[in-house]
């Protein structure tokens, strides 16, 4: 038993806060690609479906990266895999703002920056999963509002900066910051309590309340049941629509007669509701459960989707931008979380990375089928149909789902107190 020495202060907290810093560089770097994507269009003259496509191999590569940064958390611990990361996308970024052709723009951005976003999400917030056992759904989600925060931040910065410079100056810019801040924040991770001689915040008072367990699954056990196949299909429905957002929304406003700025405010509400998501929902998941969270998240995209097809103003936009953040927000606070609730804590970092290619494989298949779909009819409306449909089709499968109190008959949804049954 490890002693618990967290009365003065609970280094958690540190953890979290520099979990938020490191997430908000490496996403709100990646939102930033629809800023570019003009300024790519017009130097080079590439069709909307090949530049799509870098974006996408960067996703496919973010997705099976994170299983192996996963698994290297799960047994070297954070803060060495976050360097490594930090050191793959700061470089690739530099190396983007000297692309002069196809293949440097799919090599430097594609793969490079695809590796380092490998450790974007997957061994942080599996990191907090360890830290926390109460509010483990409150402090996942202010870590992960860290991808709200960079949307907000970063997209509007790297288009002021392409409007005074050029594209080149906005990627080594970006590029530097990731570099150097990813690097150093990444040094005061922590794997677990025990490093610091304290225990899991609320670890002691969780068991003298429930007297019950989490069972533990490997990935292969895991991998085994039908509630993993389930989760993995349902965020996959969320990631077709998240790629497609992030790659085209702002060449959607702008062929709507909307300025680039303004394009970019789009992608700045999305980040800034999708903070509002991840407290509000991760907050509320600790009391009414990861289930009712996710059903509520769901709902939100898929009503911005539907939305979208209609809105023909800026306002619309806004306004879809800010359903949409908040429905993104609330997945994102909780899947770590439910990964914890379903399948324990000893595999936690490579079986979330698994349920992570799910996301980024939808993602980067997204914006390329959009953008094909955009060549051939001139328009994003029968994309944003469909993606809406399928959003539909993943809120059915979170609401099939059964979580930890419903499968052993308690009624419970309480996202970090149930017994998970094999």
């Amino acid at each position: 038993m490890v002693e618990n020495r967290q009365a003065k202060f609970f280094y958690g907290y540190i953890v979290v806060a520099a979990a938020f810093l490191i997430i908000t560089v490496m996403w709100g770097a990646t939102y930033s690609f629809g800023v570019f994507f003009k300024p790519l269009l017009e130097e080079f003259g590439w069709t909307r479906a090949m530049t799509s496509g870098a974006f996408s191999l960067s996703l496919v590569l973010t997705g099976l990266f994170s299983v192996v940064a996963g698994k290297l958390t799960d047994r070297f611990g954070p803060r060495k895999v976050m360097t490594v990361c930090g050191v793959f996308l700061g470089s690739g970024y530099l190396l983007a703002s000297q692309i002069n052709t196809l293949w440097q723009l799919y090599l430097f951005y594609g793969v490079i920056v695809g590796v380092g976003m490998g450790g974007s999400f997957v061994p942080l917030a599996s990191t907090v999963a360890r830290w926390f056992v109460r509010r483990r759904g409150m402090m996942t989600g202010l870590a992960a509002s860290g991808i709200g925060m960079g949307v907000l931040i970063m997209p509007p910065i790297a288009s002021w900066i392409i409007a005074g410079y050029d594209w080149r100056t906005s990627y080594r810019v970006v590029g530097m910051v990731a570099l150097v801040l990813i690097m150093s924040v990444a040094q005061f991770l922590r794997r677990d309590p025990g490093q610091v001689g304290q225990l899991p915040y609320g670890e002691s008072e969780l068991a003298e309340k429930s007297g019950t367990q989490t069972a533990e699954f490997s990935l292969r056990e895991a991998v085994h049941t039908r509630k993993f196949w389930m989760l993995g299909l349902a965020v996959g429905c969320f990631g077709l629509g998240l790629g497609t957002v992030v790659a085209h929304i702002v060449l959607h406003a702008m062929g709507m007669g909307i300025t680039a700025a303004s394009g970019a405010v789009i992608l700045a509400v999305v980040g800034g509701a999708s903070i509002a998501g991840r407290v509000t929902v991760g907050t509320a998941s600790d009391r009414i459960g990861n289930k009712r969270g996710l059903i509520i998240s769901f709902s939100f995209i898929s009503i911005a989707l539907f939305w979208l097809l209609a809105a023909g103003e800026l306002w619309m936009l806004y306004l879809f931008a800010a359903l949409f953040g908040f429905g993104y927000g609330g997945i994102a606070a909780l899947g770590s979380p439910v990964v914890a609730e379903l399948f324990g804590l000893s595999s936690h970092g490579v079986i979330l990375g698994v349920t992570m290619i799910f996301v980024e494989g939808a993602s980067a298949i997204g914006p390329v089928v959009a953008g094909h779909l955009y060549d051939i009819t001139g328009s994003y409306q029968s994309a944003f149909f469909i993606y809406a449909v399928i959003s539909v089709i993943g809120l059915i499968l979170i609401s099939l789902l059964r979580l930890a109190g419903e499968e052993v008959g308690t009624g419970g949804q309480g996202g970090d107190t149930g017994t998970v049954t094999r």
